[in-house]
């Protein structure tokens, strides 16, 4: 692949990253506290599993257009969930080269919502009027990194907001968060000894005061045991809505990620093992009670 893509890639993510940061006060509190405690040196030592995106399953917009972007950076489109309760489908995809994140994008399936709550949303995503990606200059970084932060409709009231929170936690984050990452996943498995387990970080996090979610148990682990997860609570951010009241609501959290070395791969020095050697992919039952972190059961939780 062109230098130039790659270039223009980090570039987005780089973007995507520094936002999210000023946002989401954990990123920079879990990050400053690795440092202090010797497990970083610096913060470019953190590996990003994964970073995630949500979005609206409707005609022009909805996982079919967010991956163009990234599908032109390279990355490839790996295996399909479907998340049943939540009403969601998924797909996630692997990096051109193994320091870039994998990308997990779903998306609401709006037509299996009540029509009051296919009302509101349409209301808002009619507004686009064609697949904004097709009109996007893909090798131009800084109209990528504009796009994926700019408002794709208008600001929602309270009252639409509140209503599809009734029905769809998920629903009501994407009509007021938009395209703004919803997480990035700190990598534990390759830090020092004694934190380099999910049970290990987890204990590091509460300690220094960090609110993990507890759906589901607050470590979430795959059937196979490969794959090990767990997440922050959602940032509570002050919102204002179109009616000009403000109001606190979930914005982005930070989710941690154990991937163990595939039993083929056991005998290799511990040196030696890279990103190929580990559990890959996803696992449907973790990932649902990820989603939990922006989830009110879990936020007033973190208030208390």
């Amino acid at each position: 692949m062109k230098n130039s893509k790659i270039e223009t890639l980090e570039y987005v993510l780089n973007g995507l990253m520094r936002r999210y940061s000023e946002r989401v006060p954990d990123v920079n509190k879990v990050a400053d506290a690795m440092i202090a405690e010797g497990i970083i040196s610096e913060r470019n030592e953190i590996e990003n599993d994964h970073v995630a995106f949500r979005t609206m399953g409707v005609p022009q917009l909805g996982i079919q257009s967010f991956e163009k972007i990234f599908l032109h950076f390279g990355y490839e489109k790996r295996d399909f969930f479907n998340f049943e309760g939540k009403k969601l489908n998924a797909y996630w995809f692997s990096p051109p080269q193994p320091h870039f994140p994998r990308i997990f994008v779903s998306e609401l399936r709006v037509d299996d919502l009540s029509e009051n709550a296919q009302r509101i949303i349409r209301s808002y995503t009619d507004e686009v009027k064609s697949d904004p990606a097709d009109s996007l200059d893909l090798n131009d970084g800084v109209v990528v990194d504009e796009f994926l932060h700019q408002p794709l409709w208008r600001t929602p009231t309270w009252e639409d907001y509140e209503a599809l929170q009734q029905e769809s936690e998920y629903a009501a984050w994407v009509i007021y968060n938009r395209y703004y990452l919803n997480h990035y996943t700190i990598s534990v498995h390759n830090l020092k000894e004694g934190y380099g387990t999910i049970q290990e970080f987890n204990a590091f996090l509460e300690r220094i005061g960090v609110k993990l979610n507890d759906a589901g148990g607050k470590i979430k682990i795959s059937p196979d045991g490969g794959l090990l997860q767990s997440s922050t609570v959602a940032e509570m951010i002050d919102a204002e809505f179109a009616d000009g009241s403000t109001h606190a609501i979930s914005g982005s959290y930070v989710e941690f990620a154990e991937r163990k070395v595939l039993p083929q791969f056991a005998g290799i020095p511990i040196d030696k093992i890279e990103r190929v050697h580990r559990r890959d992919g996803f696992e449907t039952g973790n990932a649902d009670k990820i989603f939990e972190s922006t989830f009110t059961s879990q936020t007033m939780k973190a208030e208390m």
